[in-house]
């Protein structure tokens, strides 16, 4: 599904064209998705300015006027900016038309996707109880470390752990242990706080690699600009079991973890 580098790599493609316009309509071809649309969200929204386009782990957050429109792309989704007067294709479940000729259209063939409309002081379930985000100042080393004691649970589990911190998906966790030595599977309780620092370090780094380059290259995945990202042309362990270490050489392992594939080097992850 789209991690962080890509819902990033889509608010910041959408951004511009969004920005400070007006919502003159919302189509909503087909309203079962994760969550049902909600019946009213095109009266909601007609009329409201976009103040802002904003991100919170995974969710897309477009602040308006009188409340915030929450998107979730789930497992397939996307959002691209279109001519309004573009024939939908199969799955073109939802348009948001813009003044100045602008329409934002999300796809989801999937339909694991979601939209939400947030009155100011709400509650929020889906948000209340996320960890900090991994590129702030909140996230790192210290922080890790105080929340790794006396948990025996594999440090790639803790690290993907969405109440311990946002956004660090299987391909994220898997490319910042590597960077960092330290085998996916250990204790996370054992990890030392050096180890944790340069742990954090590594997670800011290949997020932040990934979100300059654009996103990783997902089948399902298409950027706000309608451009694939290219950033899984430089993934280190990722995906490659059974091939060579990119820095020792030795052949590269797999193990489940969580239900999800963990690969890494024996040599180079202890």
């Amino acid at each position: 599904m789209p991690e962080l580098p890509e819902v990033e790599t889509t608010r910041r493609g959408i951004e511009p064209h969004c920005v400070d316009r007006r919502i003159e309509a919302v189509v909503v071809r087909q309203p079962a998705l994760r969550w049902p649309v909600p019946g009213d969200l095109a009266a909601q929204l007609h009329g409201q300015r976009v103040e802002a386009v904003e991100r919170r782990a995974k969710y897309l957050l477009l602040q308006l006027g009188d409340g915030t429109l929450m998107i979730h792309l789930g497992m397939s989704g996307s959002l691209r900016v279109v001519e309004p007067g573009l024939a939908p294709m199969t799955h073109d479940h939802i348009d948001i038309e813009l003044e100045g000729g602008i329409c934002l259209r999300f796809n989801d063939p999937r339909r694991f996707g979601s939209f939400h409309y947030l009155l100011p002081g709400a509650p929020t379930p889906l948000l209340d109880h996320l960890g900090p985000e991994p590129l702030s100042e909140a996230f790192d080393g210290a922080y890790l470390y105080r929340r790794s004691r006396g948990r025996r649970g594999a440090v790639k589990n803790f690290i993907m752990d969405g109440k311990v911190v946002v956004g660090v998906g299987n391909i994220y966790a898997s490319e910042a242990l590597f960077l960092s030595g330290i085998r996916p599977g250990r204790a996370a309780g054992r990890i030392s706080a050096a180890r944790y620092d340069a742990l954090a370090n590594n997670v800011k780094r290949v997020l932040t690699s990934a979100i300059e380059q654009g996103g990783t290259t997902l089948r399902d995945f298409v950027g706000g600009d309608g451009k694939p990202g290219y950033f899984a042309q430089k993934l280190l362990v990722y995906g490659r079991a059974g091939e060579p270490c990119r820095r020792c050489g030795a052949t590269l392992r797999e193990v489940r973890l969580g239900q999800r594939s963990s690969v890494y080097c024996i040599e180079c992850q202890r």
